[in-house]
């Protein structure tokens, strides 16, 4: 990420004493080590792919979208910090370490997830699985729905649109999903995006079949500096699912202010704050860029 955006949309967060300290955050992704920047937050670690007990991270993807969400940058001196440095985490391991998944093992750890949101006050769901708009029918209708049901029990979930941009109705699976939140890059086009495999516009867009303006809510998403699972304490990575975790800590920060939020209002909230933008064609293809000033500053 540019890091003068991400320090601009912590600091101000952290300087008005909002760090989502106590809220829950349930990263479906694939795993987390016990880095240094995540204290003792690691409430929980489920793992539904190999079963086992203890932390860990075999693509290192979990772990930076993690740091990003909610890194204390304790193993930086505070200069990699994440948005929400109090929030605490419930680690879904429903990726493999190639970063693929599949649908029976994402619906359990959703299920896990709304039967134990209370004893783990998870308020945000952040998920970054893409399934392909070509996928069969019955596999995006589960997928779906699952994330239906998550937000209807009071899950605040959040989504990536995937890199597959910049061609129209892009946007990856669950992220079409037209109650949730999908987060695109505000920063995809260019060489930067090249120089991380990633075609310039790698922001998949809307609309959905639906005629669904998808993605909702952009935020910074290309040369993410966050926490590392391979041997050194910091990586740089870049695409949609560094962008979705920028939104997720903005989400932790705002309930940690606001505790009483629905999802619904969540949502609300950044729709009225969102920074209009257009595209090179003067084309609205979302909300606008997240501003979490303006964020905690809105009223409904």
């Amino acid at each position: 990420m540019d890091r003068t955006v991400r320090e601009i949309h912590a600091d101000f967060a952290h300087r008005a004493g909002y760090v989502g300290t106590g809220i829950g955050v349930a990263v479906m992704d694939t795993g987390i080590i016990k880095h240094k920047d995540f204290d003792h937050r690691i409430l929980v670690f489920r793992d539904f792919c190999g079963q086992r007990k203890y932390p860990y991270d075999d693509n290192g993807h979990g772990t930076h979208v993690a740091g990003i969400i909610g890194g204390s940058g304790f193993a930086s001196r505070g200069r990699y910090i994440g948005i929400a440095p109090g929030c605490n985490f419930i680690v879904l391991k429903a990726l493999d370490r190639y970063g693929n998944g599949n649908t029976k093992e994402v619906l359990e750890a959703t299920e896990w997830m709304i039967q134990n949101k209370e004893r783990y006050n998870i308020r945000i769901l952040n998920i970054s699985v893409g399934m392909l708009p070509s996928a069969k029918e019955e596999e995006k209708e589960r997928l779906i729905g699952a994330m239906e049901r998550a937000w209807q029990s009071g899950i605040v979930v959040v989504a990536a649109a995937g890199n597959n941009g910049p061609d129209a109705g892009s946007v990856t699976i669950p992220g079409i999903c037209k109650t949730i939140i999908t987060v695109g890059s505000s920063d995809d086009e260019g060489i930067s995006a090249r120089q991380h495999g990633l075609m310039p516009g790698y922001s998949g867009r809307g609309p959905t079949e639906h005629c669904i303006v998808k993605p909702e809510i952009l935020a910074p998403g290309t040369n993410i500096i966050s926490c590392s699972a391979k041997g050194k304490l910091y990586e740089v990575k870049s695409g949609t699912s560094m962008a979705t975790p920028v939104v997720t800590g903005a989400i932790a920060v705002l309930l940690s202010a606001r505790p009483q939020l629905t999802p619904v209002q969540v949502k609300l909230i950044l729709h009225d704050s969102a920074v209009k933008l257009s595209d090179a064609k003067g084309q609205k293809r979302s909300w606008g860029r997240l501003d979490v000033k303006r964020m905690l500053e809105q009223r409904l």
